[in-house]
């Protein structure tokens, strides 16, 4: 009788803490993860998924070697206020970090770099920098006119004149939603990051276009728009408050840059240029081409298609999808896999004929377009732009443009994110929810 009084308390305690932590979780409306819970996480999202091990891509010791090296570099590259610069579009010729000024877009660069790389603003290496940088974003949103669309003063920077007036706002969120899953034990820090993130998503909402690209373009506009989509997909996936339509306005913009049944590319706000274009397209329609992707998979193993069934309206369809959303997501599926083959061609990858900015900023949203759509061929685009990374790097360990975007600061950062992708998996694919 003892022994059973005994084991109803302790089934009475573990109710009440398991109804406790509940009440927790849902309290929080941010949906975060430690450091620590890595592992377990990563296997079961790629179990949930359906991706093998082969999916992940063990980064070869030449790339960490160079990555080794650009980190050293960056990390000397910051400046007094925490930040790090682009310069002025004025003075393209200035290579010298130190003798430029601070700039949120740059800073946001090169902090999803570091966090990328394995550091936190607690832990890693450069931990101190990143907290450094975060405390010098948050106080740039924390600043900012709500009633304006970006978050800084600053205009003419290099990233403003090439992406658009408000590129700062747009990776400015992309790094407060990538930083949240990093920040659970810090209350104070998660608040403001929470209220930023909120702030910077309303302004990127304020300002879209009628035609769902993002006001302010530079003179290759589209990608400031792509960054734009990416981030208020990301901001939806921490738990923001992202307004549905908004988002898919967006991404409808990113979708009619390229007709698959034609062939051809719109480049009008890309600078001319087929690279700038359809990387955005590859990237914008991955998470929708992975989710009929999954969709056809999962009807073949329980056997309402064939074997041999491929993503067609009709297909989703005969899956369970309904008439409208079978059109949506068998359009971005054609759309996708056209796009990802056409930015992955050597000629297209050439972009404006020589090395800037906005060639690595495509390259980067190729890649992970690949991973989110689970696209195993990404192996295959990884080695082509790490080859080509590393045939390009100064001796210092940074990189710089040769046209438009030339900063030093804002290439390494961006080479860096792409050299690192394989970081990243679970996160890009986690998107797929």
């Amino acid at each position: 009788m003892k022994s059973i009084k005994i084991m109803g308390v302790l089934l009475l305690a573990i109710g009440t803490v398991a109804l406790l932590t509940s009440m927790k979780k849902g309290s929080d409306r941010y949906k975060v993860k430690t450091k620590g819970e890595k592992g377990c996480v990563f296997r079961s999202v790629f179990e949930a998924e359906g991706i093998d091990s082969n999916f992940i891509y063990s980064t070869p010791v030449k790339v960490k070697e160079s990555m080794t090296s650009a980190l050293e570099w960056i990390s000397k590259a910051q400046l007094k206020d925490g930040g790090w610069g682009a310069g002025s579009h004025a003075r393209q010729s200035v290579f010298d970090p130190h003798a430029v000024s601070s700039d949120p877009a740059t800073t946001a660069m090169v902090a999803m770099a570091l966090l990328r790389t394995g550091n936190t603003p607690t832990t890693g290496k450069y931990s101190a920098n990143l907290s450094l940088a975060t405390e010098y974003l948050l106080k740039q949103i924390e600043a900012a006119d709500a009633q304006t669309l970006n978050i800084t003063n600053q205009t003419a920077t290099q990233p403003q004149v090439k992406l658009g007036q408000n590129i700062d706002v747009v990776l400015a969120t992309q790094y407060l939603t990538n930083l949240m899953d990093y920040i659970t034990n810090n209350q104070t820090l998660k608040t403001r990051v929470s209220k930023s993130l909120d702030k910077c998503v309303v302004k990127i909402q304020h300002a879209q276009s009628e035609n769902g690209s993002i006001k302010g373009a530079g003179w290759a506009g589209v990608l400031q728009s792509s960054f734009a989509t990416n981030a208020l997909e990301s901001a939806k996936a921490a738990g923001a408050s992202v307004d549905d339509e908004k988002l898919e306005r967006y991404k409808n913009y990113q979708k009619g840059n390229y007709d698959a049944k034609t062939n051809s590319v719109a480049t009008g706000d890309g600078a001319g240029v087929m690279l700038y274009s359809i990387s955005g397209t590859a990237r914008s329609t991955a998470r929708e081409a992975s989710i009929a992707k999954d969709k056809i998979a999962k009807a073949k193993k329980e056997g309402k298609l064939s074997p041999t069934s491929t993503v067609t309206s009709e297909s989703l369809q005969a899956a369970g999808m309904n008439e409208a959303d079978a059109y949506k997501y068998a359009a971005a599926y054609e759309i996708n896999q056209a796009a990802s083959r056409q930015a992955q061609r050597n000629d297209v990858m050439n972009g404006f004929g020589s090395n800037g900015g906005e060639e690595f900023l495509s390259y980067l949203q190729t890649g992970e377009g690949l991973i989110i759509s689970k696209d195993k061929e990404w192996h295959k685009w990884y080695d082509n732009v790490s080859g080509r990374l590393l045939n390009i790097q100064n001796n210092d360990g940074s990189w710089n443009g040769h046209h438009c975007i030339t900063s030093p600061v804002f290439c390494t950062a961006t080479s860096l994110l792409i050299l690192s992708v394989n970081n990243d998996i679970e996160k890009l694919v986690s998107l797929n929810k």
